[in-house]
């Protein structure tokens, strides 16, 4: 057992809390149901924040991230027009929004393989999960960036 104190609201947290709600669902079917049903009670974004600039390239379904920088730490929110893929994105916002940039840079997102999600995704999903983390941690060096040069 790890001795180590996990902060209660940290991105290790978060995805530990994640991983025990998948531990509980028997096989990938329920897995399945639910992300979907994560992207069904999402409340995604209102269409007129649905523009170009924050659609996430290199998902074959249409993902929007849109942010915003308060007190200090990036808020995420996101929408897809596959609820698959909004159940996705809702898990990355549920680890990695309200966080300051330097925790989601440093933040390793380790429950993507523990809980199985990489062997039961399609490979052009596989690619979309890949680019929505990598365009989050593109936010979260910018927003890092901006920050400094304020100071």
């Amino acid at each position: 057992m790890n001795s180590t104190k996990v902060a209660e609201n940290s991105i290790q947290a978060a995805q530990d809390s994640i991983i025990e709600d998948f531990e509980l669902l028997e096989d990938w079917t329920e897995k399945y149901k639910y992300i979907i049903e994560l992207g069904q009670v999402s409340p995604g974004l209102p269409e007129a924040l649905k523009t170009p600039d924050i659609k996430i390239k290199g998902c074959q379904s249409n993902v929007w991230l849109h942010t915003e920088l308060k007190d200090g730490k990036i808020v995420f929110s996101g929408d897809s027009d596959a609820m698959i893929t909004k159940g996705l994105i809702n898990l990355l916002i549920n680890v990695l929004s309200d966080r300051e940039p330097r925790e989601i840079l440093e933040g390793d997102l380790y429950f993507i393989d523990r809980i199985g999600m990489k062997q039961h995704l399609s490979p052009t999903r596989a690619n979309g999960l890949a680019s929505m983390i990598k365009q989050m941690k593109i936010y979260a060096l910018a927003y890092k960036t901006k920050l400094e040069n304020a100071n």
